[in-house]
């Protein structure tokens, strides 16, 4: 990324936030520090991109993006930890971060990262605003509900995952109607596309990228 950039740097310690506002400052970038989300949060900005230190004792990055959607921030966020594992990659890319880096930074992962962002910064906010709403709907459904939504979006008939489920079609039936009516939605057709758009089983291979290039 050529243009300059605001850089929030959210958690970790001190020290950490010193490192990373010195290396993005040396790349041209204009950099803020917070101590956690909370405090990011008091005056939320309208620009920039988030560098959300994952901590699990806070939650981890998840929490960060979580506490965000609930005051409508959708600015970008880059995971960053001293020694990603998998695990935790795989559910901070699940949450909506756009790409994880390993601590201490490197200058050129970090132009690399902002740079993939910046090409479409404005589908990035789109996608993961959709996702979210999506995700807050779904979580309408009871545990039942969304084992029939999960296989009505593998294209299965009512007979199909009653069998699966061990329930009549009848009953399918009747809990693919709710699960149209707390979604929204007039057909399955619909509440598929919002099963895609909440992203609820994306990540592994997305990921796999993202490992390759800590």
């Amino acid at each position: 990324m050529n243009e300059r950039q605001i850089l929030h740097i959210v958690g970790g310690s001190s020290r950490g936030r010193a490192e990373q506002a010195h290396l993005g400052f040396g790349l041209g970038h204009h950099c803020e520090t917070y101590s956690n989300a909370a405090e990011f949060l008091q005056r939320p900005p309208e620009q920039g991109v988030i560098l959300a230190r994952d901590d699990p004792a806070d939650g981890g990055v998840a929490s960060v993006l979580n506490e965000l959607a609930q005051k409508g921030v959708w600015l970008p966020v880059i995971a960053t930890a001293r020694e990603p594992r998998p695990a935790c990659i795989v559910a901070a890319v699940k949450a909506g971060a756009l790409d994880y880096v390993a601590l201490p930074l490197k200058p050129e992962r970090l132009a690399e990262a902002l740079g993939r962002i910046g090409k479409d910064v404005d589908a990035h906010v789109q996608a993961r605003r959709k996702m979210v709403e999506a995700r807050n709907k779904i979580a309408m459904l009871s545990p039942r509900e969304r084992e029939v939504l999960d296989w009505l979006a593998e294209g299965c008939s009512n007979k199909m995952i009653g069998r699966e489920l061990g329930i009549s079609p009848r009953t399918v039936d009747l809990h693919r109607a709710n699960v149209l009516t707390k979604l929204g939605v007039r057909n399955v057709a619909a509440a598929v596309r919002l099963s895609v758009e909440a992203q609820l089983d994306a990540g592994p291979a997305v990921t796999q990228e993202r490992e390759l290039a800590l």
